[in-house]
């Protein structure tokens, strides 16, 4: 269950970070809509591969990178804040949404790390 809403969170927060780019780069706006764009989108995909991945330490290293990806999206949102190039509504929003999915991502690693402590 956990699963499918992080997956589903994750894709909508690909989204907003993809139009967040579009706006930045309206705004001439390059470094940090590269880098925001790479990482933000990155999470998504990451877990996605997870779902297909060869065994438990797999997987798990596949969701610990979508968290340092979603850990440096985190950095460049603050940054973007920082600099008044978003304001704090739209700040809070992604902010909220990326730790939301962090949050999801410590939870499943740990579940999966615990599962595979057991088995042995």
């Amino acid at each position: 269950m956990q699963e499918s809403k992080l997956r589903d969170q994750s894709i909508d927060f690909a989204v907003d970070i993809i139009n967040l780019v579009k706006d930045l780069k309206s705004k001439h706006e390059t470094i940090i809509s590269n880098q925001i764009g790479r990482s933000g989108t990155s999470i998504g995909a990451n877990i996605r591969e997870a779902q297909y991945a060869h065994g438990k330490s797999d997987f798990i290293a596949k969701l610990q990178i979508a968290l340092k990806e979603a850990n440096e999206t985190g950095y460049w949102l603050e940054l973007l804040y920082k600099t008044d190039y978003i304001g704090e509504q739209a700040y809070k929003k992604l902010d909220s949404a990326c730790a939301s999915i962090r949050v999801m991502l410590i939870a499943s690693i740990n579940t999966t790390k615990q599962n595979s402590d057991k088995e042995q």
